[in-house]
């Protein structure tokens, strides 16, 4: 083959090689979930972390303190000198409360207690120790720990000779201490009970539409209020499942300490009510395939990773609380920890309440904007 020859088959070449280059190109830009998975998704991911980790904006770790000493100059410094950090900011409890059992009722885990003749052992120099409740698991306790260790130093530098006169007692709210598990239980059901319907119901109903299969429906006696319950049941059903493979696993394969009570019920069906409906809206009020698929992850990753799942939300920067605190999914991994970890039915009761409402409107709203017909 000539040189002439060799030129023009490498230059047919390249043509063919850009001309499939330029169909790929329509193809891929065409599929807008691809394109979200590929270029927008990790950028939020790098967004959301991030924020997470930046630990720039963060606000004050709220710590209930319990002071025995009778309200002692000394003690109360104590007090002023955990709050003047701006990391920490105290909240009295009255003396005669349980103290253990408050933390619970209000579902902490960080804690302090200031014991009786707190200021007569360190103006003695007798050892004295401050009793601080905490939690391996929780990173806002090992900032408490931290904090309160600072403190204590500076105590003890302001007596003579330095002298290390107030200790740290660590002590956990119940029997057992808490694992990284015991949280994570809660919050990977939680993020169960949101992707699959969620993904599901999205698809569902955007390819119905597109394939015609709901105008086919709509010729059976089957309402779409019966349609729609159906598909509750059935993720009923399967988030039932899946907690009790989760927290059974977590308990007798990584020795997970949670709680399964009756009370969990109220969540595993809440939960499929709201993602469903939820899910059942995006599908129905976008106009294609694709743009349901980009609307539901728009939707959907945010609450995955800001309501708790991975990571205890008063640990993230105060910003990024309030954020969460509007995400749905939050109230559902939050009532789980209540009952499952804290025994705080009283807050789980509020969690579910609000579930309860919101899940209603949004199942509502699905089914009056769901048409078996295409205007």
């Amino acid at each position: 083959m000539s040189w002439g020859e060799r030129r023009e088959e490498k230059l047919a070449s390249l043509k063919r090689t850009l001309s499939d280059l330029n169909v790929f190109r329509r193809e891929y830009l065409r599929n807008k979930t691809g394109f979200f998975f590929s270029l927008v998704f990790p950028i939020i991911l790098i967004a959301i972390f991030g924020a997470i980790f930046s630990g720039g904006s963060s606000g004050p770790t709220t710590v209930y303190v319990q002071n025995l000493d009778n309200g002692s100059q000394v003690s109360t410094s104590f007090i002023s000198a955990m709050n003047s950090t701006n990391i920490t900011q105290m909240l009295v409890v009255p003396p005669n409360e349980n103290f253990s059992q408050y933390l619970l009722s209000h579902s902490s885990s960080s804690g302090i207690v200031i014991p009786s003749g707190f200021q007569t052992s360190f103006l003695e120099g007798k050892q004295v120790n401050v009793t601080v409740y905490s939690n391996p698991a929780d990173s806002t306790s090992q900032i408490v720990l931290g904090v309160t260790n600072g403190v204590i130093n500076a105590f003890n530098l302001e007596r003579a000779h330095a002298s290390a006169v107030v200790g740290i007692q660590s002590l956990s709210i119940k029997a057992q201490n808490y694992k990284y598990i015991d949280f994570l239980i809660p919050g990977l059901v939680g993020f169960s009970i949101l992707t699959s319907p969620m993904f599901s119901m999205v698809n569902i109903s955007s390819e119905y539409k597109k394939t015609k299969l709901f105008k086919q429906l709509s010729l059976t006696p089957l309402t779409k209020g019966e349609w729609l319950t159906s598909k509750v049941i059935w993720y009923v059903i399967l988030s039932v499942i899946s907690f009790a493979l989760m927290a059974y696993v977590g308990m007798f394969a990584f020795g997970a300490h949670v709680a399964v009570t009756g009370w969990i019920v109220p969540f595993l069906i809440l939960g499929p009510l709201l993602f469903v409906s939820l899910g059942m809206l995006v599908g129905t009020v976008t106009k294609s395939v694709e743009s349901a698929g980009v609307v539901g992850n728009i939707i959907t990753f945010p609450m995955m990773f800001l309501s708790g799942t991975f990571f205890p939300v008063s640990a993230m920067p105060t910003y990024l609380q309030g954020f969460a605190h509007v995400l749905p999914l939050y109230y559902l991994i939050d009532g789980l920890n209540q009952v499952m970890i804290y025994d705080n039915y009283y807050q789980a009761l509020a969690d579910a309440g609000l579930l309860l409402i919101l899940s209603s409107v949004i199942f509502v709203l699905a089914i009056r904007f769901f048409k078996w017909r295409e205007d």
